[in-house]
């Protein structure tokens, strides 16, 4: 079976809380197979600004000079739901080419309504990262609003794993798999991503779409923006 190669979605660097700076971590994606990542800082109102600068400047810095594709983000966190929106624009308006919202993990104290936020404004946000869980309600929106629910490789956020994944089949919605990052260890190679899926409860066929074909799909579309 041809997994195709791995893309990483979400991930952190010493720009936030990771362990790693960015060329290190891309360096660390490429020796496990990846063909792209993107690096998805931890911001809110504080940091926003200064956090996206540092990571598209990087880009800029970078063109042609590294080893695999390299995508700027972020990761809107434990802001307040009427925020999360402003936020969002904000990020894409300052270069952000992938947006995740810090989802209603099972092991964190993320405002309630997180969920319903990120997925219910059309083009707006990417992906929803470990929403724990989802309800029936959200995991609609998602799927009518083109948001990705996240299936994690966390430790402790990936509890949620196997309800987001039911979800997504009974409702429609597109999964991605993404390690949420934050040191080389956590990055994981395409066999362990197919098989976080079918830890899920995915068959064969439904995890290969979504290590694969989501991924790509997702890649392509932001590469574009």
């Amino acid at each position: 079976m041809d997994l195709g190669s791995r893309v990483e979605f979400h991930s952190h660097t010493v720009n936030s809380d990771g362990h790693l700076l960015p060329e290190a971590l891309i360096r660390e994606a490429e020796v496990r197979g990846h063909s792209a990542i993107a690096i998805t800082d931890h911001v809110d109102h504080s940091n926003l600004e200064r956090v996206l600068k540092i990571l598209v400047d990087f880009g800029k810095k970078t063109r042609g000079r590294l080893p695999i594709k390299y995508l700027p983000g972020a990761e809107i966190s434990y802001l307040l739901p009427p925020y999360i929106a402003e936020a969002c624009q904000k990020a894409r308006r300052l270069g952000a080419k992938i947006i995740v919202v810090h989802g209603e993990s099972p092991v964190e104290n993320v405002p309630p309504g997180t969920n319903h936020a990120a997925v219910k404004n059309k083009g707006l946000v990417d992906i929803l990262a470990h929403p724990g869980n989802i309800s029936v309600e959200d995991a609609i929106l998602a799927a009518h609003n083109g948001v990705y629910l996240e299936l994690t490789a966390r430790r402790g956020h990936k509890e949620g794993n196997r309800h987001v994944a039911e979800m997504a089949r009974q409702y429609g919605a597109k999964l991605i798999v993404d390690t949420d990052a934050h040191r080389e260890d956590d990055l994981i190679t395409q066999e362990q991503a197919f098989n976080l899926c079918k830890e899920a409860g995915l068959n064969d066929q439904e995890a290969l779409a979504v290590i694969k074909d989501n991924a790509q799909e997702l890649l392509k579309k932001s590469e574009h923006r």
